[in-house]
């Protein structure tokens, strides 16, 4: 379930960043940091492959459960560091224009 989710959120981030290229849009490092995810999960999920077999597809439904959480949170986590970046760095200065008007 993680790799699935982090490939959806990672297909989702590089379709809006190829639709929004051209503007000014900063999206590249998010759907960068989303494929990163669905690599480290896509390997974890070849080596958990290798050492149970067949097993490997028939989960129990806790698991399912417990790494769909794990990939929602890797997702919200993903979107928060994201965001922080974008806030810190201010490439548009935008933040710097909204507290300059506001003194």
């Amino acid at each position: 379930m993680t790799l699935l989710i982090t490939v959806f959120a990672a297909v989702t981030a590089t379709i809006l960043w190829y639709q929004y290229a051209n503007s000014n849009k900063k999206l590249g490092m998010l759907a960068l940091m989303y494929w990163g995810a669905a690599l480290m999960w896509f390997v974890d999920a070849v080596a958990e492959y290798i050492e149970v077999g067949a097993a490997y597809f028939t989960p129990a439904p806790a698991d399912l459960l417990s790494d769909a959480y794990l990939g929602l949170s890797v997702v919200a986590l993903g979107l928060v560091i994201w965001l922080a970046r974008l806030l810190v760095k201010d490439p548009d200065g935008t933040l710097r224009a909204a507290l300059a008007k506001k003194k």
